[in-house]
């Protein structure tokens, strides 16, 4: 039997596939969005830029802007109670969206 890859990438093919009409590089104000110290987002990668991509293992988690590295972005989280960081290119985050919507 052939050893299975053990790579950045590997066992992500539903994370990493688009649907049909999505194929291809997102629009450019995708990449040139910026987000302000305090803010809340979505870590959500973009397949197609490898550049500045987190591990697949924390697509869908929230967290908190804790300052800005060059073009990437610190996030900060809690992982089982345990403050960590990620540094991430704007393309793989998108804000929350939780503008409050209570009645």
């Amino acid at each position: 039997m052939v050893k299975s890859s053990k790579g950045f990438r590997s066992r992500s093919r539903g994370t990493f596939t688009k649907e049909v009409r999505e194929r291809g590089l997102p629009p450019v104000n995708r990449f040139l969005r910026e987000f302000a110290i305090g803010e809340k987002v979505a870590v959500r990668i973009e397949p197609s830029d490898p550049h500045g991509q987190p591990h697949p293992r924390y697509q869908g988690r929230m967290g908190t802007v804790v300052a800005r590295s060059g073009r990437a972005y610190r996030i900060e989280f809690l992982d089982g109670g345990k403050r960590k960081e990620l540094i991430a290119n704007a393309i793989h985050l998108i804000p929350s969206g939780g503008g409050g919507g209570g009645a």
